[in-house]
């Protein structure tokens, strides 16, 4: 027998009731800046698709970093530069000196650093008898040409004691830094200007010990020093916790726990804000971000978590923008890559509205550049990449 519709209206009301937990707060709408598409010259040489992997501010410039793929395989570098402040028109190619070695020529650059000006980028080829990426480094010229450097000594990135070559920074003591693994655990290369780099290993507290094996992904510069982001798994757990180190001269470390729980941790990007030092990365099922002060020496707290990770994929967060009043993270997850925003603490997280979706997949890319109120959204689902420019709301 139907039951009265007054039980079915009650059934309802209570159910709803049930469903609002009080103390929840609701889930604020996402941000939804007003995206507009840019145009990316095609490079000189074999016609391709443009593939994009990075962008920044440096200087009175907008830079963004990635390669071309030719429908044969090939790929080679490519830098885009305009002076236009909202990054809106005016791309142009950065003429980019390959020489002759053979990975140079076919790097894709995927990070971008900046200092006085001056842009400095990695890139890698894969390639060899066992496919891994062979890395080159490239700097800025003063004639505003990007150079690769050529290999002059495979074991620098390489060799049988490679891992991986992550993240590059410019501005701090001695000049330019680079943090990424070696079979050693979390390792380091510095350079003065960028032209030659000198690897730094097996330096404790950076690197593995007897009771923490490490791994660096990003580092900044910040007054006085350096920070290096990462994670530590301790011996007999197969759980990483969230870890920084920072230094005055890249040769003597300080390793600094950030605030944990039981989950899986591990801190992926860097950002310097007016309010301090923000370091983010996956905190178990969520991603997470961890607030410290300009130094990175102390004052940490988090994790603050926002968004979901999912189940089944390599999760994390891919880059992050610092704007005038938020930070905007890039994250990827089992539901595709998302973006974030948050003040400049890294709390009071919400969603950030794109113009184009983006799934999960090796073969897929997102990132995010941004100074003042200007924001630029790169993609590439795996078959073409866009541009996106914006003028960020304000909160």
């Amino acid at each position: 027998m139907r039951p009265p519709a007054r039980f079915t209206a009650l059934a309802a009301l209570l159910l709803a009731v049930a469903a609002c937990t009080p103390g929840d707060p609701p889930t604020p709408p996402p941000v939804s800046p007003q995206w507009k598409q840019l145009t990316l010259p095609m490079p000189a040489g074999a016609a391709g698709r443009i593939m994009v992997r990075d962008a920044t501010r440096c200087g009175q410039a907008w830079y963004v970093a990635g390669g071309v793929s030719t429908p044969a395989g090939e790929t080679r570098p490519a830098l885009w530069r305009t002076a236009d402040p909202a990054a809106a028109s005016g791309w142009a190619v950065v003429p980019v000196e390959t020489g002759d070695d053979y990975y140079v020529i076919r790097s894709v650059l995927s990070a971008l650093g900046c200092q006085g000006g001056l842009v400095a980028a990695i890139g890698a080829k894969s390639g060899g008898a066992h496919g891994n990426p062979r890395v080159r480094t490239f700097y800025s010229r003063a004639d505003g040409t990007l150079v690769g450097v050529p290999s002059l000594d495979f074991e620098l990135y390489g060799g049988p004691r490679q891992v991986s070559v992550n993240r590059i920074a410019g501005g701090g003591p001695g000049g330019w830094l680079i943090a990424g693994n070696r079979a050693g655990g979390a390792t380091v290369w510095t350079s003065p200007d960028a032209t030659a780099f000198t690897i730094h290993e097996d330096l404790a507290p950076l690197a593995n010990s007897a009771e923490l094996a490490t791994s660096a992904v990003d580092t900044v510069a910040v007054p006085g020093g350096w920070v290096v982001a990462g994670a530590g798994r301790p011996a007999g757990r197969i759980d990483r916790d969230p870890y920084v180190w920072t230094s005055v001269d890249s040769e003597v470390w300080t390793r600094i726990p950030l605030p944990g729980t039981v989950d899986d941790e591990q801190a992926q990007r860097l950002a310097r804000t007016p309010d301090g030092t923000v370091a983010f990365g996956v905190a178990g099922t969520a991603f997470a971000a961890w607030s410290g002060d300009a130094t990175g020496t102390g004052g940490w707290s988090g994790p603050k978590r926002f968004g979901n990770t999912g189940v089944g994929s390599i999760a994390g967060v891919d880059a992050v923008a610092v704007l005038d009043s938020a930070v905007v993270a890039a994250t990827v997850g089992a539901d595709g890559h998302r973006l974030w925003t948050a003040d400049l603490t890294g709390n009071d997280w919400r969603g950030v509205a794109t113009p184009v979706q983006v799934g999960p997949g090796g073969g897929t890319a997102v990132s995010v550049g941004g100074a003042g109120d200007t924001l630029l959204l790169l993609t590439d689902d795996g078959s073409a990449s866009t541009v996106w420019a914006s003028q960020f709301p304000r909160a």
